[in-house]
Order: structure tokens, then sequence, then C-alpha cells
């Protein structure tokens, strides 16, 4: 366990220390290229494109890290970080998380049931809580490198959930938090905690 905790303490040293070492204004620039999916400011126009304003710096890099390396296969990300250096993407990432997301409307009818899988996840069937890693906010835990959530477009989350449901995606780590607790979610349920997730404010 020591062993653990010291390696824990010297990954978030140098995640600290490159981050530290980040240039926010040169990762703005280095987004023109992004803007076309992800909006000049990282709040997407179309559903299909994930908005990247708000989100953890730490989380960003992980995963241009894993696409770059095809750990997360992402067809329409094929070669555009193929030239990046990890300072590029370190800046990019922090110039996203400086950035406010927009926030959405949840449908109606969805609300309740995406609220309790959000809050107290479905015990049922063993779906721990989303609020557990995501925070009760929707607003991700950074230092651990859990995703923001709230304001993230429903269609984008609901296409993720499946494909951790179906291990179409698996970068979720060891821990395989996301493939377990997708694993048991119907598509209603996954529509459901997905409009609560964008209505979040």
């Amino acid at each position: 366990m020591p062993r653990l905790i010291i390696a824990l303490s010297i990954c978030f040293s140098v995640t600290n220390f490159a981050l530290a070492e980040s240039d926010a204004g040169r990762g703005k620039t280095l987004t023109a290229i992004c803007a076309a999916c992800h909006g000049a400011d990282g709040n997407s126009l179309v559903g299909a494109f994930p908005s990247l304003a708000g989100q953890g710096a730490k989380y960003l890099i992980k995963q241009m890290e894993d696409i770059k390396s095809g750990a997360r296969p992402v067809v329409l990300m094929t070669g555009q970080l193929d030239n990046m250096s990890e300072q590029d993407m370190t800046d990019i990432a922090v110039y996203y998380e400086a950035q406010s997301i927009k926030m959405g409307t949840a449908k109606q009818d969805l609300v309740v049931e995406g609220e309790q899988i959000f809050r107290w996840g479905i015990k049922r069937k063993g779906v721990a809580a989303c609020a557990a890693c995501h925070s009760p906010t929707g607003s991700g835990v950074t230092a651990a490198g859990f995703p923001a959530l709230a304001g993230q477009w429903p269609e984008y989350v609901a296409t993720q959930l499946k494909a951790f449901r179906v291990k179409e995606r698996t970068n979720d780590g060891d821990s395989r938090m996301m493939q377990d607790s997708a694993m048991d979610l119907s598509d209603r349920e996954i529509d459901a905690v997905a409009s609560y997730i964008y209505g979040m404010h």
C-alpha cells in the first residue's frame, strides 16, 4: 500500500508540474484545428461532437494521449494528434479547462429517472451513482482525472455509455468502472441520465 501511495503522489506531482508549465494562450492558438468540431471556445455546435469547455485538463490530456496511441479509437480524430507533442496537448487541455461550458435543458419526462440514476444509481442492477465519481454537481473531480459531465450533449453521453456497454470503449482503466456501470443500463436509462446531465446547472 505505501508503494501505491508513493506512486500516486509522484503521478500527481508530475501532472501538476506539467500543468504548471502550461501556456493556455498558446493552447488557444493550437485549438484552431479543433474548432470545426468542438467550437471556437470548446462548445461544440452539434451533439455528435463533445463540448470540451470546462473539462478538466488532466482528463483531456489522458483522452488525447489515448486517442493518439490508439487506446481509444475515435475515427474522426484519426491523424489529428499525430504531430502534437505532450506540451501541445497540455496547453490545449489547460485552455479548454479555463472555458465555460454552455448548459442545456433536460427533457422533462426524463428528469426524475435521470436524476435517480445520476445521484443514486440503480441498486437492483448494481449500477453505481454517477455522482460518486463525477461529483453531485457533475463538475467532475479534476485531481483524480474524473471528467466533468454537466452540460455535455446528451447524444454524446449516450453514445459513450453505449460504447462502454458493449466494450467498444475500454479506456476507463483497470477499474473498468464505466464498462461495469454501463453494462446493465438499458437504452431508456442511458437516454434518461444523458438528458439529465445535459440540463444540470
